[in-house]
């Protein structure tokens, strides 16, 4: 059993998620034993890491909460559009999600309707190799654009340019999102002035 878990620990890049233990068939009792032979450590309920192990806000975050997807000044961060590390984690749900206990945590939530929450979503890696939803760079500058006053201002533009710059960058999954948001004429004439 001490062998399951430790592969298990390493596919997971140093953390022992009950839950995944649990859908591997590994009783409570083991997973236990296990994180006091190895002198894991508690980050999260049902969550440890080893010593050697960095711990993962945004993806320790994600593990408890699965509904989350992170936007704004986290996903600019995480796609590299962004100078420094964003003082808050932003997230956004779906309208009519429960995320009182995510405000107490100092996190920035944004709700959105059904139809716009899914769109652009994917998979994204932190700076420590674990992977957690993000919104992709179109969706992202959309929120940008479409929030700005709510921005700071040299983030914004920092974002705007780097993007630009970007050999990944897709204007047309951009423009595609910018009319189903009905911001097409407002992110023409950025790029307008960009490229």
């Amino acid at each position: 059993m001490n062998s399951k878990l430790a592969d298990l620990v390493e596919r997971n890049n140093g953390y022992l998620i009950t839950f995944v233990a649990k859908e591997e068939g590994i009783s409570r009792q083991n997973v236990s034993n296990y994180v006091k032979a190895n002198n894991l450590t508690k980050v999260s309920q049902g969550v440890y890491i080893t010593k050697d192990t960095w711990p993962d806000e945004l993806y320790i975050l994600q593990l408890k909460n699965k509904e989350i997807i992170y936007s704004f000044e986290t996903s600019l961060y995480l796609h590299g559009l962004m100078e420094r590390e964003p003082s808050y984690n932003k997230v956004t749900v779906k309208y009519g999600y429960n995320a009182v206990h995510l405000k107490k945590k100092n996190i920035l939530v944004h709700t959105a309707i059904p139809y716009i929450y899914n769109m652009g979503v994917e998979n994204v890696e932190t700076q420590f190799g674990n992977v957690v939803k993000a919104y992709d760079m179109e969706r992202t500058i959309c929120d940008i654009i479409k929030y700005k006053k709510y921005m700071d201002i040299q983030v914004f533009t920092y974002a705007l340019k780097e993007y630009v710059k970007n050999k990944n960058k897709n204007i047309n999954k951009l423009m595609h999102y910018a009319e189903r948001l009905r911001l097409e004429d407002i992110v023409r004439t950025y790029l307008e002035v960009l490229l």
